[in-house]
């Protein structure tokens, strides 16, 4: 659902997204009031070091009142920016790192139930020091784990961002099935 195809009133305005409401035509015909959340599309990254630990972040969000466990992640918001410039800029943000390899791991809808934030999720390797400011309202901090101990951190619930919980699991597998995962 976009705003551009349905007939919402913008309800708000915001730096990432905007939220509206009105009227939706269902294919089946029947028509209801509903809000949903019109977002910039994103990407997220699962950066791999050369001793083949992730390189994680942690930071405080709002939202949850609380210190999360990520992947760098951030909005697709500089001009005609492709995913993978995103996926560079958001690293050296976050880690202060690029990377000479990024594979595209997947893409999708986040929460399509209310929004059309659509997602790019990336592994980074071969990373070299590249660092630029955080946004002015990032507080991070950085910690290397590696798969196993990544693995063990979603399923004792250290780690409960969907996002990166998922980002683990695909880089996981694509390096599985490459014979490239570290077990250590």
């Amino acid at each position: 659902m976009t705003s551009s195809q349905d007939k919402g009133q913008l309800i708000y305005h915001g730096r990432v997204f905007d939220v509206y409401e009105g009227e939706v035509c269902f294919p089946n015909g029947r028509k209801s009031r509903q809000s949903w959340i019109d977002h910039k599309p994103c990407i997220a990254v699962v950066p791999v070091n050369d001793a083949g630990k992730l390189i994680l972040i942690r930071q405080y969000r709002p939202a949850t009142c609380r210190v999360l466990t990520e992947i760098p992640a951030g909005s697709i918001d500089k001009g005609e920016e492709t995913p993978e410039a995103c996926a560079q800029r958001e690293l050296a943000e976050e880690i202060g790192f690029q990377a000479k390899g990024l594979v595209k791991l997947f893409e999708g809808y986040l929460v399509p139930g209310y929004s059309n934030e659509y997602m790019h999720f990336f592994l980074a390797f071969d990373l070299f020091p590249l660092a630029l400011p955080p946004d002015e309202d990032e507080f991070i901090e950085t910690l290397e784990v590696s798969f196993t101990e990544a693995e063990a951190m979603i399923q004792t619930g250290q780690i409960i961002d969907a996002k990166t919980a998922l980002g683990i699991v695909l880089a996981a597998a694509w390096l599985k099935q490459r014979g490239d995962r570290p077990e250590g």
